[in-house]
C-alpha cells in the first residue's frame, strides 16, 4: 500500500509540474504578444510623429505625385527687394514658389548623387550635415571645412571626371531657366551666386553650429545676395529617409514639398518665403541648393575641373 501511495503522490506531482508548464508556457506566450503589439503600437506612433511633426498645414507636392507640368504657388511680394538695388528684368516683381519634375531625369540625379558620394567620401561632417562646393572646393572636414582641390589635388582627376563637371553645370542651366520662365525673367540678367552646393543629411547629432541646418530663415535676409532659390533633390522622402521634408512658414500654417530624386523646387528669396527643413530622422538626404542673384557683382562662374 506504502508503495502505491508512493506512486500516486508521483502521479500527482507530474501532473502539477506540468500545469506550472503549461501556465508557464501560456505566460510566455502573453508576453511575447504584448510585446508585438506594444512594438506595433510603437511604430504606429512613430509614424505618426514623422508624418505630423513641425504642424504640416498642406502638403504642396508630395512624394507620390509626379509633375508633367510646373506646379507654381504665387505669393506676395516682400518689401525685402526694396532695400536692394533693383534690377529690372530679374528683381522680383511676381512672388512665389514652384515645383517642377521635369527639368532633371532620375538618371541624371542618379549620376549626380553618385558625384556628391564620391565627394564626400574624401570627408563629411562629424555632425548630421556635410557639403560639397565645387564652385569654392569646400568640403565638410570633421568640425572644419578644406579646400578639396588643394587638399585631395593629387586625387581629385580620380574622384571627379569632366562629363560629371559637364552634367553638373547642363543641369545648372537648366534650373536657371525654368525659374526665369515661371517668374518671367530675362535668364541673361540671372547670376549664379554662392553658396552653391551638394548637401548630405543624415541623423547623426550636430557637432558645430554648421550641422544646424533645420533653423528657420529667409535666403535674402541670410545671404543678401540671392533673390532666386532653388533644390534639386536626390533621394526620395520616405524611401531614402525619413524627416528632412522642406518646410515654408506660412503665417496661416506651414507647408511643405516632399523631396523626390530629381525634383526642382524653387522659390523667390525674399521673407515672402520663410523656410526650414526638419530633421532628418533616418537615412540619408542627398540634394544641390542653387542660387541665383540678380547682381553681377555677387555672381560666381561654373566650376571647372582643375
Amino acid at each position: 500500500m506504502a508503495v502505491q501511495r508512493r506512486g500516486n503522490f508521483k502521479i500527482s506531482d507530474s501532473n502539477t509540474t506540468e500545469k506550472k508548464i503549461k501556465r508557464q508556457t501560456s505566460h510566455s506566450r502573453a508576453f511575447i504578444i504584448t510585446l508585438l503589439l506594444l512594438t506595433a503600437i510603437c511604430a504606429v506612433v512613430s509614424w505618426l510623429f514623422l508624418s505630423f511633426n513641425d504642424d504640416i498645414t498642406e502638403t504642396l507636392v508630395s512624394r507620390w505625385e509626379a509633375l508633367s507640368q510646373p506646379r507654381v504657388f504665387v505669393v506676395q511680394c516682400s518689401e525685402d527687394y526694396e532695400n536692394h538695388k533693383r534690377f529690372p528684368g530679374c528683381t522680383p516683381t511676381k512672388c512665389g514658389r514652384a515645383v517642377s519634375d521635369n527639368v532633371v531625369t532620375k538618371e541624371e540625379a542618379q549620376m549626380l548623387k553618385r558625384l556628391a558620394e564620391r565627394g564626400l567620401s574624401l570627408g563629411g561632417s562629424d555632425g548630421g550635415a556635410s557639403i560639397l562646393d565645387l564652385h569654392s572646393g569646400a568640403l565638410s572636414w570633421g568640425k572644419k571645412f578644406v579646400n578639396i582641390y588643394r587638399y585631395f589635388s593629387a586625387e581629385i582627376n580620380d574622384v571627379f571626371t569632366e562629363d560629371d563637371f559637364k552634367l553638373y553645370r547642363d543641369v545648372r542651366g537648366r534650373i536657371q531657366r525654368v525659374i526665369a520662365e515661371t517668374f518671367g525673367l530675362d535668364p541673361t540678367q540671372m547670376h549664379l551666386t554662392k553658396p552653391t552646393f551638394f548637401s548630405r543629411i543624415n541623423s547623426t547629432g550636430a557637432k558645430t553650429t554648421h550641422d544646424e541646418y533645420w533653423h528657420p530663415h529667409i535666403d535674402k535676409v541670410t545671404y543678401g545676395s540671392f533673390d532666386y532659390t532653388s533644390l534639386l533633390y536626390l533621394t526620395d522622402y520616405s524611401v531614402d529617409f525619413g524627416g528632412g521634408r522642406f518646410i515654408f512658414m506660412d503665417p496661416d500654417g506651414n507647408r511643405t514639398v516632399e523631396p523626390l530624386s530629381g525634383r526642382v523646387s524653387f522659390f523667390s528669396s525674399g521673407s515672402e518665403n520663410l523656410h526650414r527643413v526638419e530633421k532628418v530622422a533616418w537615412g540619408t538626404r542627398y540634394a544641390i541648393t542653387v542660387s541665383f542673384t540678380c547682381d553681377p557683382d555677387h555672381a560666381i562662374s561654373d566650376p571647372i575641373l582643375p
